[in-house]
């Protein structure tokens, strides 16, 4: 098992993972007792994937805690260790749920837990409960994930779920809570508490993932039964043509962050204006090369590029996140600022 030694690239959450197996048994045990079910859930789950650290990273980590402790040699968080220490203040059956949910599908929460579920098994999982209830699913989970398991339902209850999401008012946490303990029995994972948002915006984050041909098959069928709403989310949608109101320095930030093959790949159906833009925001030297490597790549199936335009609106929404590119939620013509 490879050790860690570089500090700086530690969340806070191995960070606490390293205080606690750092300490005695009893000390962790007096800690875990004064915190609550979702906190233990947490750093278990940080103890149990950190691996070897080195004794230097263990020192550094005192050192910025202004903490003085006799012996910091290297540790070893394993599923194992976390499992003894959480036996010390836990009873078995408390202590069994828990490790059944580290050994389950990776993730923090329960809906980061569902993220890392196939489609195909979420979709055939659900699509036997109520509408009603999958559509309180769908909005907590990821928008590209819950695109890919629409699009694995059939038709008919697929649009039946967008619908419901359309007519959902805030759920109670009742509801919620007997969703969570269903989903925990049957992905072992954990309750993320996500805050309500407009079901126009949820729905039009989803079908930004969906390839173009499904796009457009879920809406043509919901402008049929509610036009209003389809025009709501089509206002709302962000696309690859949406890019083209980015300023210089943001394409340049786009540029850095994407691959170039899929790059050269989504540029193959935008429109020259679009295409023109990105060429424009490279050195004369590199948009040259660029353009014959697309010449070179001859024909290529339209599935490809919208598979390769998804995927770049969707680092645009995470440089987005991170403060580099910001989507404005007014609309108009500028969509994006740098």
């Amino acid at each position: 098992m490879r050790v860690r030694t570089d500090y700086r690239s530690l969340s806070g959450m191995e960070k606490a993972a390293m205080f606690m197996l750092s300490l005695s048994e009893e000390h962790a045990s007096q800690l875990f007792e004064n915190m609550g079910d979702e906190e233990i859930r947490e750093l278990s789950m940080s103890m149990a994937n950190l691996g070897n650290i080195s004794s230097e990273v263990v020192e550094r980590l005192y050192v910025d805690f202004a903490e003085q402790i006799s012996s910091t040699g290297s540790l070893t968080g394993t599923p194992e260790s976390t499992e003894r220490l959480l036996s010390k203040v836990l009873g078995d059956e408390r202590v069994s749920q828990i490790m059944e949910e580290l050994r389950g599908p990776a993730g923090r929460t329960m809906w980061d837990k569902l993220a890392n579920v196939n489609e195909h098994v979420l979709a055939n999982y659900l699509k036997n409960e109520y509408p009603q209830t999958v559509a309180v699913i769908i909005t907590k989970i990821r928008p590209d994930h819950a695109a890919r398991v629409l699009a694995a339902f059939p038709e008919t209850f697929s649009l039946e779920v967008i619908n419901r999401i359309l007519r959902m008012e805030a759920v109670q946490k009742e509801v919620v809570d007997d969703i969570e303990r269903t989903l925990r029995s049957e992905f072992m994972s954990n309750l993320a508490r996500t805050q309500r948002r407009d079901s126009h915006e949820m729905v039009a984050e989803i079908f930004n993932g969906l390839d173009r041909s499904t796009e457009n098959q879920f809406m043509t069928m919901l402008e049929e039964r509610n036009r209003d709403a389809a025009e709501k989310i089509r206002q709302l949608m962000f696309t690859f043509d949406d890019l083209g109101g980015i300023d210089a320095a943001g394409i340049q930030a786009i540029l850095r962050a994407v691959d170039k093959d899929k790059l050269a790949t989504a540029l193959k159906g935008a429109s020259e204006e679009l295409s023109s833009l990105f060429f424009e925001n490279m050195s004369k030297r590199a948009a040259k090369i660029f353009k014959e490597d697309m010449l070179a790549m001859g024909p290529v199936r339209m599935r490809d590029v919208d598979e390769a335009q998804v995927e770049i609106v969707a680092i645009a929404k995470d440089l987005a996140d991170k403060g580099e590119i910001i989507i404005s939620e007014g609309g108009g013509e500028d969509e994006l600022v740098y």
